[in-house]
C-alpha cells in the first residue's frame, strides 16, 4: 500500500513517499487488542506529527513508520463486539500511520461521521475538536464567559472558536498576521487582536478592564505571562500546546489574583478516570450530526505532495487544518 514514511528522525524534509509498504497487522498498540482497520480517504497532520518526525514527541515510534495522526475513511475490519462494522464512515485519531491507504484505528478514539460531512472535514475533526472540547470542559467554561484563544488560526484554535461561537461573551482571538485574523473571524471570533500590537491592553479594553475568564493557550512562548495578565480574578489559563516554546511563570503571579494554570491532556485523564473519552466522542458525534461544527481547512494536498503537509506545519504557515487526500 501507499504511505508517507518517516525513515529517520530528520524532520519533515526527510519524509518519503512509498508505494510498497506492508499492510497493517494486528491491532494498534493503544487499542487493547481490538483490530479496527480503516480504508483512509483523507488524513490530517498536526504539530505532534512534526515532533514525531524529529524524535521529540512523547508518543512516537522508532523509524521507519508511516506518519499522520488523524484520518477519515471507511471501516474495513471491526471487532465483533464493537460499535463499528464494515462500511461505516468514520474519523479518528491514530497517533501515527494515517497518511496511508489503510490505518489501524483506536476504537475509543474513533467516531462515526454523517453523510453530509466530507472526508476532508472528517480528517480535520477528531483531534482538534476533542482537544477544544476537553479544554472547555476541563476549564469549566460556562456560557457567557469571556475567552481568549492564543494561536487562534491553527487547527485547535479554529476548532475552539467554532465551539465558542455564540456562547462566549466575547471570544477574542490572538493571532500574528492579518491573514490569520481573517481565518479567526471566519471561525467565529468576536474580536481579533494581533500579537504585534499592545494586545494585552486591547484585551482588557474589550472586557471593560476586567480581563477574560479563560485563556486557551496553544502557543506558550513569550506571550504566556501576558496571557496570564489578561485574566480576570479567578481566571483559568488552559495549557494546550507549546508551538512557540515552553514557558515558565513565577507562582506569585497566580497567588496575587487567584489564577489557575491547567494542563489539557485527554489520554491521562481517561486512564485515571475512564469514560471521559466516550463522553467526548458522543458530544462530537452529536455536534457533527446536528451540523453545529464547521472545521476550517486551510490546505488540501494530494498524496503525491503529502510530505509538504508536515513542512507547512513546521514553518508555522498552517491556517486551520492541513489535510492530505488519498
Amino acid at each position: 500500500m501507499r504511505a508517507l514514511l518517516v525513515p529517520s528522525y530528520d524532520g519533515p524534509s526527510g519524509t518519503v513517499l512509498a508505494d510498497d509498504v506492508p499492510e497493517p497487522e494486528g491491532a494498534h498498540p493503544w487499542a487493547r487488542g481490538e483490530r479496527l482497520v480503516v480504508e483512509v480517504h483523507a488524513a490530517a497532520v498536526a504539530f505532534p506529527d512534526v515532533l514525531q518526525s524529529k524524535g521529540l514527541y512523547q508518543h512516537g515510534l522508532e523509524p521507519p513508520f508511516a506518519t499522520g495522526g488523524e484520518f477519515a475513511g471507511v471501516v474495513l475490519e471491526a471487532p465483533a463486539d464493537s460499535r463499528f462494522e464494515p462500511g461505516d464512515r468514520v474519523a479518528g485519531m491514530s497517533v501515527w500511520g494515517a497518511v496511508a491507504d489503510r490505518v489501524l484505528a483506536i476504537p475509543r478514539y474513533t467516531l462515526k461521521i454523517p453523510d453530509h460531512m466530507s472526508w476532508t472535514q472528517g480528517a480535520a475533526y477528531f483531534l482538534n475538536y476533542s482537544t477544544a472540547w476537553f479544554t472547555l470542559h476541563r476549564g469549566g467554561f460556562r456560557d457567557g464567559e469571556a475567552t481568549l484563544v492564543n494561536g487562534a488560526a491553527g487547527g485547535v484554535g479554529t476548532a475552539t472558536l467554532d465551539l465558542l461561537r455564540g456562547r462566549s461573551r466575547p471570544s477574542i482571538a490572538l493571532v500574528s498576521t492579518e491573514e490569520k485574523a481573517d481565518v479567526a473571524r471566519k471561525s467565529g471570533a468576536d474580536h481579533v487582536v494581533l500579537s504585534s500590537s499592545e494586545w494585552r491592553k486591547e484585551v482588557l479594553a474589550l472586557t471593560d478592564g476586567r480581563g477574560v475568564d479563560m485563556v486557551s493557550d496553544i502557543v506558550g512562548g513569550d506571550g504566556f505571562v501576558d496571557a496570564l495578565c489578561c485574566l480576570d480574578v479567578g481566571g483559568r489559563l488552559m495549557v494546550v500546546g507549546f508551538t512557540g516554546g515552553i514557558p515558565t511563570v513565577a507562582a506569585n503571579r497566580l497567588l496575587l489574583r487567584d489564577l489557575s494554570v491547567i494542563g489539557v491532556s485527554l489520554e491521562p485523564w481517561e486512564q485515571r478516570f475512564p469514560g471521559k473519552v466516550a463522553e467526548c466522542v458522543e458530544a462530537l458525534e452529536t455536534l457533527a450530526r446536528e451540523k453545529r461544527v464547521d472545521p476550517f481547512i486551510g490546505r488540501v494536498l494530494p498524496f503525491d505532495h503529502a510530505g509538504e503537509a508536515l513542512e507547512i506545519i513546521d514553518r508555522r504557515e498552517a491556517l486551520g487544518k492541513v489535510v492530505v487526500e488519498l
